[in-house]
């Protein structure tokens, strides 16, 4: 008897719902993700058994290297320009619209004010290795008559809450930062009466857990 020949058919799948669903999906993570800005130099963060979430919004970033030198960043561009024309009016300085506009296209800023306009002049590809050799002075500057004298870095901070009255203050600091420097940077908080701040670390699980 012979072999009874079975017909094949060739199958089809429509990939088309398939490519929707991607689409939407990577649209979706585009869209709700938060990117992380470059730092103008590599931190370290050292470690902690305590896990709290630095909020996504309304943060004033300080940024700390292991040489001591500090750095800021806001993450809404608008209070950085509040901030920017409020602290260039109290040192009388005039920026171009190239020099405004490079300052807050730079993931942070970070240089003295008698600097400032110096470094804006440079190019663009050079702005980020330049940058790494300044960081905010925390020495007092002459205040207006009748006002305490306050520091660069104090300056900056009172601007950034001026500009933004919920910005929540976020340190991180390099594992290598002397104490010194981390201490003298709290103080000047809280002069300000600036208390309350986050402490960015690695999570590490507890040894008994």
């Amino acid at each position: 008897m012979g072999k009874v020949k079975i017909k094949k058919a060739d199958v089809w799948i429509d990939m088309t719902p398939m490519s929707d669903v991607m689409v939407l999906l990577l649209t979706f993570f585009m869209l709700t993700s938060t990117f992380t800005k470059s730092e103008p130099v590599k931190v370290e963060t050292p470690g902690s058994v305590s896990e709290i979430k630095v909020p996504d919004k309304n943060v004033l970033n300080i940024l700390v290297g292991n040489d001591g030198k500090i750095f800021m960043n806001m993450d809404k561009v608008s209070d950085v320009q509040v901030v920017l024309d409020d602290i260039t009016g109290q040192f009388g300085i005039s920026l171009t619209a190239a020099q405004r506009a490079k300052f807050l296209d730079d993931p942070m800023w970070g240089v003295p004010m008698s600097e400032l306009e110096g470094y804006l002049n440079l190019s663009k590809s050079d702005m980020p290795e330049a940058i790494k050799k300044y960081g905010i002075p925390t020495d007092s500057v002459p205040g207006k008559e009748g006002e305490a004298a306050m520091s660069e870095f104090q300056l900056w901070v009172k601007a950034a809450h001026q500009a933004n009255p919920e910005a929540k203050i976020a340190i991180k600091a390099d594992i290598k930062t002397p104490y010194k420097v981390v201490k003298k940077l709290m103080s000047e908080l809280q002069d300000m009466n600036e208390n309350r701040y986050y402490l960015i670390t690695q999570y590490k699980k507890a040894e008994d857990e």
